[in-house]
């Protein structure tokens, strides 16, 4: 499976995605806007709570093709941070009480300087919290990652779509399961998931399909349940993580027939405590390329932070970002629906 710019495919065009979310038929273009739905409620203009959570996209390159991924990441994407990039994001964390510095991708492991950045942040004090897909741990090149995590103290936060090899693989590959099971595993024999070792393993969980994830202390406990019966494996936490309408999973939506009724459930669950409680809200993305946006997902539609604000790295100003306006659109939906969606999972 190629990833939809290594097809050429409409839908790699951020312009093209927001565009079908706003104005695909007549139905979609009756649906009520988000502005229209925080307006009431005393949200709009979004506004930051204070950033304390510094996440990172290091790089869209992948060793996986996944059927959901909002990235557009694989093996086939080329964007990847420079050393200089890692720098600049440096510089701004030694100027700030930001604690937590989140690392995602693509596979952020696949960054050439991800170790030598990890060691650099672990010495300012940070927090650091890495996103793995688990199967990269399997792999010969990446196989001595587990210690390295416990060295320096690192959560690992990892997908894993079910605790049964048929969903996962369905979502995510062919042995993916097979893979995932073996990293949790070694992961568990160094400590990670322990409760008496501080060694934070997580879950992250998206529902396979058009429809909202379920309450998220169930599904915790059914997969420590499942996974512990079936492996004897064990993890900390688990988030849900609801599928937003853009990149791969929308076109899963527009293939299947299920966009226009996706959208209304979601604007049908919109939470005002959800609303209040958005990821953006506390936290700052920064782009492959050092650009700097309200979220991961705002990142992937080419959303950059307002132009009242700073808007690339090596500009960095907390006091700007922390007064800035957050840009919003229809996607939005996906984070206040339900019980609310974010990084850190359900938000009430």
């Amino acid at each position: 499976m190629k990833s939809l710019l290594a097809e050429s495919h409409e839908l790699a065009k951020p312009s093209v995605q927001l565009d079908i979310i706003n104005n695909h038929n007549e139905k979609i273009k009756s649906l009520p806007k988000f502005r229209d739905k925080i307006d009431p409620i005393g949200l709009f203009p979004l506004k930051p709570t204070g950033i304390d959570i510094f996440q990172m996209n290091v790089g869209y390159m992948c060793n996986m093709t996944c059927k959901h991924c909002h990235v557009d990441a694989g093996p086939d994407r080329q964007e990847i941070m420079t050393k200089e990039t890692f720098e600049h994001c440096l510089e701004a964390l030694k100027g700030t009480d930001i604690d937590t510095v989140d690392l995602t991708g693509g596979a952020p492991e696949m960054n050439p300087h991800f170790r030598w950045f990890v060691e650099e942040v672990s010495k300012l004090g940070k927090h650091v919290i890495v996103r793995s897909n688990l199967t990269i741990l399997t792999t010969n090149k990446f196989s001595d990652l587990p210690e390295f995590f416990k060295e320096h103290g690192v959560e690992v936060t990892c997908s894993l779509p079910f605790y049964s090899k048929s969903r996962t693989d369905r979502q995510r590959g062919e042995g993916t399961y097979d893979k995932s099971i073996k990293a949790l595993k070694r992961l568990n024999e160094i400590g990670y998931g322990d409760e008496d070792t501080g060694l934070m393993l997580n879950l992250v969980y998206n529902p396979v399909g058009a429809f909202l994830p379920g309450d998220q202390e169930e599904i915790k406990q059914e997969f420590k349940k499942e996974l512990k019966r079936k492996h004897d494996i064990v993890f900390n936490d688990l988030f849900t993580i609801t599928n937003l309408p853009i990149s791969r999973f929308l076109n899963f939506l527009l293939m299947s027939g299920n966009l226009e009724e996706y959208m209304e459930k979601l604007i049908e669950s919109f939470n005002p405590a959800a609303a209040a409680g958005v990821m953006c809200r506390n936290t700052i993305s920064i782009g492959w390329d050092g650009r700097l946006f309200d979220c991961d997902f705002n990142q992937m539609l080419d959303m950059e932070t307002h132009e009242d604000s700073v808007q690339h790295i090596k500009d960095f100003d907390l006091e700007s970002l922390n007064n800035r306006e957050i840009k919003i659109n229809q996607h939005c939906f996906g984070c206040t629906a339900g019980a609310g969606s974010s990084c850190g999972g359900a938000t009430t």
